[in-house]
């Protein structure tokens, strides 16, 4: 009588066990990646709370010139983009910033959109070193 209740007692465990680990491997199997959510979505993230809409570009380096209608931008690679600025280009910093406050030599992020003639159309414009430290 004992071995019959430890050989249900073992069976049950085996049982619960199989039926646990496929269960975990059915769950990975059914949810999606996080790119297959983006493709259908048609956004990319690139940081947390930060979506863009698909095909948008993001430009970081030193600001090497300026007049009041576009920046010229000097990538880590060394080559340059020209980005465009409009009255509706929000350009922040720790306060809310002007053209007046990109300057020569500072760092900045430009979020945009690409143009055919290979200028970018600035949507946002964050001045600052501290976001250049790490990867994106």
């Amino acid at each position: 009588m004992k071995k019959n209740i430890l050989l249900v007692v073992i069976l049950v465990i085996i049982v619960g066990a199989a039926g646990f680990f496929a269960g975990v491997k059915y769950q990975q199997s059914k949810q999606p990646s996080r790119s297959d959510f983006q493709n259908r979505m048609g956004t990319r993230q690139d940081l947390p709370g930060n979506q863009r809409p698909a095909g948008s570009q993001m430009i970081r380096g030193e600001v090497i010139s300026r007049d009041q209608e576009s920046v010229t931008v000097k990538l880590p690679d060394e080559s340059s983009k020209i980005i465009l600025i409009s009255e509706n280009t929000a350009i922040n910093k720790t306060t809310e910033g002007s053209i007046d406050d990109l300057e020569n030599g500072q760092q900045v992020m430009v979020f945009g959109q690409q143009n055919s003639d290979g200028t970018v159309s600035a949507a946002n414009i964050q001045i600052g070193e501290g976001f250049l430290k790490r990867e994106l």
